[in-house]
């Protein structure tokens, strides 16, 4: 039983690491081709936001159509970023809660 309690514990010890190192790894969306690229942690906190200034040209269209356009690119950053971010949780975080459901009493 104190093998078992030692081992939950190593395992719980290793998941609040691998979530402080998520935390602090900056993953990248974008989309327009660059025109919009978000940056998250690897929790999925939106940490950045950059904004090509080709992206607010209202040479051929006009501010409202700019401005619609760019709300729809920077969701779409943001999301892609997120998606990253689920990518990296799953690699980070996924053999250990594997190893958790392995466990008796484990709602994993």
């Amino acid at each position: 039983m104190q093998q078992l309690l030692q081992q939950a514990q190593k395992m719980q010890q290793d998941l609040a690491a691998a979530q402080q190192e998520l935390a602090e790894t900056p993953v990248e969306g974008s989309a327009g081709g660059g025109l919009v690229k978000a940056t998250v942690n690897g929790s999925g906190d939106l940490q950045g936001l950059v904004v090509d200034p080709q992206a607010v040209d209202t040479t051929d269209a006009t501010a409202e159509e700019v401005a619609e356009t760019l709300a729809d690119l920077v969701v779409a950053a943001v999301r892609d970023a997120n998606a990253a971010a689920q990518a990296l949780q799953q690699e980070k975080l996924g053999p250990l809660a594997q190893g958790l459901g392995g466990m008796p009493g484990m709602p994993f």
